[in-house]
């Protein structure tokens, strides 16, 4: 379980193609402390698994229906990733909770610089749509961020300059790939009501 509250930039320092899957070498020297193999770390929003590490690198295989699902597809050496270690029980809740299951992804669709602040518009798949609702929580790349708009087939976020400085949201342009990641309450919700309750 994350909270969405990104503890560090990571990079990819390499990728090794392995049939269907593919073996991601991170950098990151804060959620590598104490990590052991075994642990999750999010990456950009995707829980991952550490197969290897080391004083500041870790190692990660992902499987063909998470490249598929998700943006770590496109990923290449050198790209920039959000990193978050689990929540600790105990620590306090910063976010909303997270489990790291991208339920699809978006696309930047533009950006609108403010003096202070930048909102960011992103594409949105038809079949999330009924779980996004204005003021409601939406994890972005990893990122715990508040819906300014819900529109149709988008949505908007406002970013702060902490977020913009110490994020991958800081760096993507129109046309960029996000994971996305709705509420995992209004998922139960639906379920709970069933048919009738998730038609209307």
């Amino acid at each position: 379980m994350f909270t969405g509250i990104v503890e560090e930039l990571g990079e990819v320092t390499a990728v090794e193609k392995l049939g269907d899957s593919s073996r991601f070498r991170l950098r990151g020297a804060v959620v590598t402390q104490g990590a052991r193999h075994g642990d999750s770390i999010a990456v950009n929003g995707v829980c991952l698994t550490v197969v290897e590490h080391e004083d500041d690198w870790f190692t990660a295989d992902v499987m063909a229906e998470t490249l598929d699902r998700s943006s770590l597809g496109a990923l290449t050496v050198g790209s920039r990733v959000n990193l978050e270690r689990p929540m600790a029980v105990g620590e306090r809740l910063g976010g909303h909770i997270v489990q790291g299951h991208v339920d699809g992804t978006g696309e930047v669709i533009e950006r609108k610089p403010s003096e202070n602040w930048e909102i960011v518009k992103i594409s949105l798949p038809a079949d999330l749509t009924r779980y996004v609702v204005e003021k409601g929580s939406i994890t972005v790349d990893g990122i715990s961020l508040t819906v300014v708009e819900a529109g149709p087939d988008y949505f908007t976020v406002s970013l702060i300059p902490t977020t913009l400085d110490l994020t991958t949201l800081g760096r993507k342009q129109p046309g960029d790939p996000v994971n996305l990641e709705v509420d995992v309450i209004a998922k139960y919700v639906e379920r709970l009501l069933g048919p009738q309750g998730a038609a209307k």
